[in-house]
């Protein structure tokens, strides 16, 4: 279910409660109403507040500034316009700014609802204990549903939408502003619900005024991260991937239903069952297309090829109205950087776009998830204190490493020295996507 259930479930671990966090699977709390029809898309159909306490959650670094969180589940849409339950948490600092919301939608791409604790990315946890320090108010949807759809990105941008919708609903009796100011932030799978939540926002969630989103690690096409990752460490991520989109669209589960190879069947459930760092273990340099009869040229048949057109493409749902910082690295493994480059190119055609668009020369997909979360931090921070965008309009530009001066680092949050302990390989270990 994400990172904030693993927030909730480490910090009833860690004040001992009597008795033991159930998964969502097995918790009545997470069985959507009968007339879930009945409500409006982020409505809040029932919400808990969670005490928490993260003391020893970091490595490195203080505790992070968490007083309570707040769980809601809500009526979101699903990738065919049907009306569907999700869940959102809610952290609340001490001494928190009721006028600043952070929406973070983490790494957690699993087809397995279940696969909360087990997929949590430290990187994640890093950045958001870094806006909570700021007195920001962290919101974190699980966007891929209660179902485990990885990869299908109307939904999982339906859900990060309806999440605010439901806090501010909520409000203010979390203590959130109704007036306050909130901006979106997702890396790598992250990014799929943030960017298309960015482009579905004018149409579908019009009354949402977003200060900003920044989006890293990009994948504008499903399909051709399927081609890319397969034989590599991430190729579990594309049987995952495959496995996620095809709940979303029952055409593709029918042919999904029909299309493994008899003997590799079970295998390719077993990998699709598993937890982020599980399934990319289990399937690290496999060949992914050799799961299905017709190969590579199966993922060009029709129902798959009109799905990833329709629920894995950004850039063909609507034209952003919020400004954007995008960042990509040029040795990015999991979708070439060409691919973000025809994207900031297709949404700047249009008029009154505002991208910031940086690509670090050096970096892959996972030294960029922290190399540059340094600016996107600093510009998100600038958006939520409500400074204009200092250049209008769309700008591209090559960074080695991060753009930020050297005497911004003096001032930086402790955690985001953490990042860069990490990066150097000082006490955080392996990030979970290495292995």
């Amino acid at each position: 279910m994400g990172l904030f259930n693993f927030l909730l479930r480490l910090a009833a671990a860690l004040q001992n409660f009597g008795s033991a966090i159930l998964l969502p699977s097995q918790h009545p709390w997470y069985k959507p109403p009968p007339d879930i029809k009945s409500h409006k898309p982020g409505t809040v159909i029932s919400s808990r507040e969670i005490d928490t306490n993260l003391q020893g959650i970091l490595p490195r670094g203080p505790t992070p500034n968490v007083h309570t969180a707040w769980q809601y589940m809500y009526r979101s849409t699903d990738s065919l316009g049907n009306p569907v339950a999700d869940v959102a948490t809610l952290l609340v600092p001490k001494n928190a700014d009721p006028k600043k919301l952070l929406v973070f939608q983490s790494i957690y791409d699993s087809a397995n609802a279940d696969c909360g604790a087990n997929t949590t990315s430290i990187d994640d946890v890093l950045f958001i204990a870094a806006a909570l320090n700021k007195g920001w108010y962290v919101l974190g949807a699980d966007y891929e549903c209660l179902e485990g759809h990885v990869t299908a990105g109307v939904q999982s941008g339906y859900a990060t939408l309806d999440g605010v919708r439901a806090a501010l609903n909520a409000a203010p009796t979390n203590g959130l502003s109704k007036h306050a100011r909130y901006a979106l932030w997702g890396y790598s799978g992250g990014a799929i619900a943030t960017e298309f939540a960015v482009e579905l926002q004018p149409k579908y969630a019009p009354e949402l005024n977003f200060a900003g989103a920044a989006i890293g690690g990009l994948t504008p096409s499903i399909e051709t991260v399927l081609d890319t990752i397969s034989e590599t460490k991430f190729a579990g991520l594309a049987i995952a991937g495959v496995k996620g989109m095809s709940r979303a669209y029952p055409n593709f589960t029918r042919w999904l239903d029909h299309s493994p190879v008899p003997s590799k069947k079970a295998q390719f459930e077993s990998i699709a069952k598993g937890c982020l760092s599980g399934a990319s273990k289990a399937a690290t340099n496999m060949d992914v297309f050799t799961f299905v009869k017709n190969g590579r040229a199966a993922m060009k048949e029709a129902i798959p090829r009109s799905v990833f057109e329709k629920g894995g493409t950004m850039g063909v749902h609507g034209v952003p109205t919020m400004p954007l910082f995008l960042y990509q690295g040029v040795m990015d493994q999991t979708s070439p950087i060409g691919e973000t480059d025809k994207l900031f190119d297709k949404l700047c055609k249009h008029d009154g776009v505002n991208i910031q668009y940086q690509k670090d020369v050096v970096a892959d997909h996972v030294s960029e998830a922290l190399l540059g979360s340094l600016d996107a931090f600093q510009w998100l921070t600038a958006r939520l204190e409500g400074k204009a965008i200092k250049n209008k309009g769309c700008k591209m530009n090559r960074v080695f490493l991060t753009d930020l001066d050297p005497g911004s680092l003096d001032s930086m949050d402790a955690h985001f020295q953490a990042v860069f302990a990490a990066f150097l390989g000082h006490g955080l270990g392996r990030p979970w996507w290495i292995g």
